[in-house]
């Protein structure tokens, strides 16, 4: 039976977020865990260390073709990382490359994948990166975007927002825990309850809500500025946790720029009630 739970997402939709949620409650300490001692908990499956063990050039001369190859027996590799469940941090799209699954169903046990409206996507994926958000846009109707290809992290299929989202939610499945990120934000409790009951069990009220408190933004915040974050890109700028809020892209995006996004994806956006 499989052990990975995959946190799955497109960028910059709430997948760290859940991350330090998780890492909160489950580990129970009396102050904020540490943000760059996410990966105590959860993997990254592109991680290129992962990928050397079976082939040890530099992750950046891998061909897709290699990486495809190889991906089956590292995420076999990790389900060693604990005795039970296995997170697993994702951002490919639930498809297959060369005839070989992103995501391997032999070691899946379930996953939780967070949907963000795709106007504050692209908003902060832009400053994510580093580059302008009618590059961003453009990025997010690519059926053929990707990230990885360096040293540090081996080729990620994202395609576009819409067809990453459905290639996770289209067809509804109990071992996949689908959370709206702007649901999160307006009522944390209320939506982190269901997870962690499907995960395991109904959540005691205290442990839940210290997790959900030692999780907020403005921690998270507090702590990159004091510290820095690992996981920020960079050729970035910017900070990685930014305010966290739901509708800044209101401030941010031109009329053009809001219309491209909403035509490029107007039956999944209709979907989750984003138009």
């Amino acid at each position: 039976m499989g052990k990975l739970v995959w946190i799955a997402s497109y960028p910059k939709s709430g997948n760290t977020w859940v991350r330090a949620l998780l890492h909160n409650y489950i580990r129970q300490t009396d102050t904020p865990c540490d943000i760059n001692k996410l990966t105590d908990l959860t993997v990254s499956d592109v991680n290129a260390g992962h990928y050397q063990r079976y082939d040890h050039r530099p992750a950046s001369q891998y061909s897709i073709a290699d990486v495809q190859r190889m991906r089956p027996l590292v995420h076999h590799d990790l389900m060693a990382y604990d005795r039970t469940l296995v997170f697993v941090k994702t951002h490919n799209a639930l498809c297959a490359v060369a005839d070989v699954p992103l995501v391997t169903p032999e070691v899946t046990a379930g996953a939780i994948y967070i949907v963000r409206d795709p106007r504050d996507v692209a908003v902060s994926y832009s400053a994510h990166l580093g580059r302008p958000i009618d590059e961003v846009i453009a990025l997010m109707a690519n059926p053929n975007a990707a990230t990885g290809g360096t040293d540090r992290a081996v080729y990620e299929l994202l395609s576009t927002w819409s067809e990453h989202v459905d290639s996770w939610t289209d067809k509804p499945d109990p071992r996949v825990h689908v959370m709206v990120y702007e649901e999160m934000l307006a009522a944390p409790e209320a939506v982190l309850r269901p997870l962690i009951t499907w995960l395991a069990s109904p959540p005691p009220r205290d442990r839940l809500a210290r997790a959900i408190r030692f999780s907020a933004f403005d921690e998270l915040r507090a702590q990159e500025q004091a510290k820095g974050f690992d996981e920020r890109v960079a050729e970035s700028t910017a900070p990685f946790f930014g305010r966290g809020r739901a509708g800044g892209w209101r401030d941010v995006l031109s009329p053009a720029q809001q219309a491209r996004i909403e035509r490029d994806h107007e039956p999944v956006m209709r979907r989750f009630g984003y138009l």
